[in-house]
């Protein structure tokens, strides 16, 4: 049983300092410094959001200003939650 709190999108979150962003055609790939793990973004849009976690207070402040609709934040949630499962995305707050 994780003892690991689960997702909150309504919290401020950004990229793991040791995390590289390369746009792409499809999307991007990030890729972890420390755990050599490598993920694919295949939506610009879920790019846009992770690009500026760190600006906005809550990762669903950053899907809006990214011009996700209503019925996709539950998509792009689970998308950001994935993210965080494999420390590509932290805890953080508005830079």
């Amino acid at each position: 049983m994780s003892t690991e709190p689960a997702f909150d999108a309504g919290a401020p979150w950004q990229l793991h300092p040791s995390v590289a962003v390369r746009a792409e055609r499809f999307g991007a790939l990030l890729y972890h410094f420390g755990t050599r793990r490598l993920s694919f973004l295949k939506d610009r849009r879920l790019l846009d959001v992770v690009e500026h976690l760190a600006c906005h207070p809550s990762a669903l402040d950053a899907c809006r200003a990214a011009g996700v609709q209503p019925p996709e934040q539950a998509a792009f949630t689970v998308a950001l939650a994935r993210l965080a499962e494999g420390d590509m995305l932290v805890p953080g707050g508005p830079r």
